[in-house]
């Protein structure tokens, strides 16, 4: 199966949106007219209406960083699914490790999120991964299989192919340490073989699986070179036009 590699911005709480406008106007210049890689990027919501309006056209990919599992209601100081598709958003991150941290998300309520993210044609983009202490106990297989299990529970096949996966070794966010490649694809592997067991092979041929652990532009080809690493989860290196295009270049392979 050859899957399109993928390439994800996560801007986390970063830029205002006259600097997201900026940035998203580099990384269309520079990667708006590929089709040999997908490339999203996920600015906070206050750049949201504003970035839409610059990947208008292209084929840069909007996503926003969460969202609320309702549609509208008395829940202050959050986001629906409606709202994002409004901007014409076509992803969302869920359950990224900082919002399971630091903001107490469960396995449940990403779940919800899942759902509803499907319900309102959006394509999540699941996160999953271990903490240091996790990976120390050789737990990090039993971690990634329960929270990929429990957000794909209820997802029919027929939407399962639209997920994505993001496997992001906690102990690698924002550390500067990274997965070695053969620990990245043994993850990988493992999930991939996971989802065949839930949705069956020819649903989990067509899933993508993105690394999620400081992966730049130095060690992007060889971790985007295995068989099952289908692409990135980009934070850091996402916050600069050039270092984020040189990781979509690498998505592509060699010319």
């Amino acid at each position: 199966m050859n899957r399109k590699k993928l390439i994800a911005g996560n801007w986390k709480m970063n830029k205002t949106s006259a600097e997201a406008v900026a940035l998203a106007r580099e990384i269309v210049q520079g990667a708006g007219t590929r089709t040999d890689v997908e490339v999203v990027v996920c600015p906070p919501f206050t750049a949201l209406e504003s970035v839409a309006a610059v990947v208008d056209g292209s084929q840069v990919r909007l996503g926003a960083q969460n969202m609320h599992f309702e549609p509208s209601g008395a829940f202050t100081g959050e986001v629906s699914a409606p709202m994002l598709r409004a901007f014409f958003a076509t992803h969302v991150i869920l359950g990224h490790s900082e919002r399971r941290n630091l903001f107490g998300e469960t396995d449940e309520l990403v779940n919800r999120k899942v759902l509803s993210a499907l319900k309102n044609q959006l394509r999540p983009i699941v996160c999953v991964g271990e903490s240091l202490a996790e990976r120390e106990a050789s737990l990090t297989l039993k971690v990634v299989q329960t929270q990929t299990e429990r957000a794909l529970e209820g997802v029919s096949k027929e939407l399962a192919a639209g997920i994505i996966i993001a496997y992001e070794p906690v102990w690698a966010i924002g550390t500067g340490k990274v997965a070695t490649t053969e620990q990245a694809q043994e993850v990988h592997g493992f999930i991939r073989g996971l989802l065949t067991k839930l949705q069956g092979e020819a649903v989990s041929q067509r899933m993508r699986i993105l690394y999620g652990g400081s992966m730049k532009p130095a060690n992007a080809p060889e971790l985007l070179a295995q068989k099952d690493i289908d692409g990135g989860l980009i934070g850091g290196a996402s916050l600069e036009a050039r270092s984020f295009l040189e990781l979509v270049k690498a998505a592509a392979g060699p010319a």
